[in-house]
């Protein structure tokens, strides 16, 4: 591998073995001994450029691009670094903070991580002496996060969501075009560890957990469905499996998706996971009033939604 010059511009061009890694995983490949924490910054301050264009660190580089990586500052390597945590707030009073969650960006540190939305936030954050998620989203997911302020208010949002008295909606755009406006799907899931150790999740009528969905169509397209899941239950990857079994894998998805077709759709501008949550429904336990809390579509994923349009040139 090519031994790189700390104190000067450098220029990698992505190689078979490189390619389909994502930009923050390559750097850190290329940069032995520099923290993460470092090369999230360098990335997220556009100091880092594939084909000479500003990139996100969830980017996956192809085949002959060429990524510029600049001078790295040991002075700054050594001085401990604090992520932004800057996410968008959807809500907020004394016992929830409730953000929009960008995609790529860990819900806590781990494997690999250094500071998840959690860990962030913390630091982000000193004003709320206590502050844990009250559930998850995948790393590649994005949208409404709920976070608790107090931990009765933890206590009892996690009560809400055990009980199934909170309404969660997901936007996915799928493979295929979908013949059924609505789509009832229970199958049970289970969890399972893989030769690598990397989670991963199928369905299993004997050792699953029961898992509901349901699923209805927004919008299609000739090759692509945009569909709104309900999610009776909050099973791991619930929403990706169940639509893996439909046989409408989501677009994008690196773990139950159509591998090749994933490629094809990182070259034409999707390059994450089509998932979002985009609705949160429930009572607030303290104040006693119904939330509706609302995050739009990330513009990556409308700027995809029109960019099959025209590429189909199927309106509706």
């Amino acid at each position: 591998m090519k031994i790189f010059s700390k104190n000067q511009v450098n220029f990698y061009t992505v190689t078979e073995k490189d390619e389909y890694q994502r930009l923050d995983n390559l750097l850190a490949k290329l940069l032995k001994g520099v923290p993460k924490s470092y090369i999230y910054r360098i990335i997220r301050n556009k100091e880092v450029k594939v084909n000479n264009k500003k990139s996100d660190a969830h980017q996956k580089v192809t085949l002959g691009d060429i990524v510029r990586i600049p001078p790295v500052k040991v002075a700054e390597i050594n001085a401990p670094i604090i992520p932004e945590g800057n996410f968008p707030v959807l809500y907020e009073d004394d016992y929830f903070l409730i953000i929009d969650k960008p995609s790529g960006v860990a819900c806590h540190g781990g494997s690999g991580v250094s500071f998840g939305v959690i860990e962030q936030l913390r630091q982000n954050y000193p004003q709320a002496k206590f502050l844990e998620l009250a559930h998850r989203l995948d790393r590649d997911t994005s949208g409404v996060l709920i976070l608790a302020k107090k931990r009765q208010a933890l206590v009892q949002i996690q009560e809400i969501i055990r009980n199934s008295k909170i309404k969660k909606y997901y936007l996915a755009l799928t493979l295929g075009r979908w013949r059924d406006q609505i789509r009832n799907v229970k199958a049970p899931l289970f969890k399972y560890l893989t030769a690598d150790g990397e989670r991963r999740v199928r369905i299993d009528q004997v050792n699953g957990k029961f898992a509901h969905t349901i699923f209805s169509v927004v919008k299609s397209w000739e090759e692509y469905t945009l569909v709104k899941a309900d999610i009776k239950t909050g099973r791991t990857h619930q929403i990706r499996v169940h639509l893996q079994h439909l046989g409408y894998p989501i677009a994008g998805d690196d773990k139950y998706g159509e591998f090749d077709k994933n490629k094809v759709l990182a070259k034409e501008g999707l390059r994450r996971m089509f998932l979002h949550a985009c609705q949160i429904e429930f009572t607030h336990p303290v104040i006693n009033e119904k939330l509706v809390i609302k995050s739009k579509l990330p513009a990556e994923l409308e700027y995809f939604c029109k960019h099959i349009e025209q590429v189909n040139k199927f309106k509706y």
